[in-house]
Parts: structure tokens; sequence; C-alpha cells
């Protein structure tokens, strides 16, 4: 949490920083929160709150920020300096321009624990860089490719005015964070710096498989609230080719981890879990509930028997090697 904290203050004044202290009992976060406010009352607020879980410390986050863009970051994350300083100048040359920025793009970095080699997560391929587009101009996301939590500043009232509020006591809840407002997004700019260190290899941490299987009925729930309001809100993202195929393919993606994640574990309750989360989409909107089951993800996360199923993890181990994920 320290070295968090402390990456963070090297954008002084300019960086209003919250840290939310999420009702933890069971180490120092209180104490060391309070710390750091009274050493830097300028800039860090320190807020107390009854634990809620992941989402509902972001909910607050939102709630008492004041400054104009708002980024998310992980007691146990950092950020690198060099590009920390091209973020906040990048940000002070677009506010206040002709055109409003909405969310700025940049890569992030998987801090394995254990692995000298790191995977950089890039969107050169994908996005123009260094200047202000559109979703008209995003090119095609490859599969497993997309704009998570890591990658992403908000503009502030965006936020806020999308009415965004993340489920608490629920884990996950990042998949709906870098979901639901894609709706309001109109500007975007994308700066290819390796700005995010996303720390990943604890043994208890909510990614690891092991963690997720276990927390599975909250997996369930972040899929069933992206369903839900993708459904709601499929004729608003159909005047957009582009983000509707964006946010198509990313719930594409979710319900695939959802649906590997019960095949993995093996027992009959969880088999029954994935054929009811299949027939809820189903009942909630046919025509996408049968291009998810006719492309490729779709066609093997339902293959029958135990044959079907070990292509399925073999498949979901390939693109754990492959994008360095839990």
């Amino acid at each position: 949490m320290r070295k968090c904290i402390d990456s963070l203050l090297a954008g002084g004044e300019d960086v209003e920083i919250l840290i939310v202290d999420d009702g933890s009992t069971k180490d120092r976060t209180a104490e060391i929160a309070d710390e750091y406010e009274a050493q830097y009352p300028t800039i860090i607020k320190a807020i107390h709150k009854e634990n809620g879980g992941h989402g509902s410390a972001v909910n607050t986050g939102i709630a008492n920020a004041s400054g104009l863009y708002f980024k998310v970051v992980d007691s146990d994350d950092w950020v690198k300096e060099d590009a920390y300083m091209q973020i906040l100048n990048t940000l002070r040359e677009l506010a206040g321009g002709d055109k409003v920025l909405d969310m700025l793009i940049s890569n992030y970095v998987y801090e394995k624990e254990g692995e000298k080699h790191k995977k950089v997560i890039q969107y050169h391929h994908t996005l123009p860089i260094g200047e202000m587009f559109t979703w008209d101009d995003c090119r095609h996301f490859m599969k497993g490719h997309y704009i998570l939590m890591h990658s992403v500043i908000f503009r502030t009232k965006l936020l806020k005015d999308c009415g965004i509020k993340l489920p608490e006591h629920t884990f996950y809840v990042d998949n709906i964070y870098v979901f639901e407002p894609l709706l309001h997004v109109k500007n975007m700019y994308y700066l290819d710096v390796n700005f995010y260190r996303y720390y990943i290899g604890r043994q208890d941490q909510s990614v690891n498989e092991r963690i997720m299987i276990s927390r599975i009925d909250q997996q369930i729930k972040v899929n069933k609230i992206m369903i839900d309001y993708f459904v709601e809100h499929k004729l608003e993202m159909m005047r957009n080719k582009r983000l509707y195929q964006y946010m198509r393919n990313y719930l594409e993606i979710i319900t695939t981890v959802s649906s590997v994640l019960l095949i993995r574990s093996g027992t009959e309750e969880h088999l029954e879990k994935k054929k009811e989360l299949w027939q809820y989409l189903k009942d909630k909107d046919h025509s996408i509930y049968r291009w998810m089951r006719k492309g490729l993800l779709g066609s093997v996360m339902n293959l029958p028997g135990k044959g079907g199923r070990k292509i399925s993890v073999v498949g979901y181990h390939l693109a754990q090697r492959i994008f360095k994920f839990n």
C-alpha cells in the first residue's frame, strides 16, 4: 500500500489521492491512510467506511472525487513515474480544449510474481496514438485484448452522470466498471506508455483460479448484470457499429470466463450453473445467445461430455499462457 501511494505522490498538487479504507480490521490500512493524510493534507484524503467490498470502495471514490479525471489504483499495484508525468501532461494539454476528453487509455504491465519477463498489454495495433479519436476510428480488438480497469482514466463527471453503481460485497466488478460507462464515452485518447503496474501471482489474490472458482457465484452475478445492461441498452449501442461490436465481444469474453471456471471446478452443481447462465442469456436475448453459441468461444465452451470439457479447459490454459492472467 505504501508503494502504491508513494508512486502516486509524484503527481504533486495536481493529483487528489483518495485512500478508501473499506472497513479494514486485519491490517494497518486505516492507520496508514491517516498517517499519509496528516503528512500530505492538501493532496491526500483518507475516507473510512464500513466494509462493502471493492465495488463499494470505487463507488465511494467516485462520490468523493473532485478532480477532472478519475483513476482506480488498487493498493497492491503502482504506477511508473515517467509514464505518470506523460499522462498528467497530456491531461493538462487536453483539458479545456474544443473537444471534451471522456477516456484516456494507456498500457499496463503484468507484474507477475516469479516472472522475469513482464507481459505488457498495449493497444497500438487497435487505437490511434497521440490524438483524440472516437469509436469509429478504432480498429478491430483481438480476442482477450480489451480495455481493462488498469488501462483507463475516465472523466469524473461522466462517471457521475452515467449513474454507475457497482454492487457491494462482490468481486470482479471491475468488468462492470469498464463496460457500462463506455456507452457514454465519445472522445478518447491513447497514450502508448507503460503506466500501470498490475501485481499478480499471490495465492490469495481474487484473480487466482482457485479463488475465482470458490467465488463463482459472484462472477456469475457480475456476468448477469452485464447481460442485463447490454440487453437494456442494445438499441443505443447499435447506433455505433464499432461500440456495439466491442461491447458484445467483451460480454462474450466474460461469459466464456464464467463458463470455463464452472467447467474447471468439475462439480455437477457448477455444470448446472453453466447451463443456467446460458439459459439466462437465451431468455434475455435470443439473438445474442445464438451469436455467442455459434462463435468459436461459445462452441468450445458448450462441447458435450467430458471430452468437450477437457478441450474447453485446454483452450483456457493456452490463453493463460499467452496473456499471463491468473
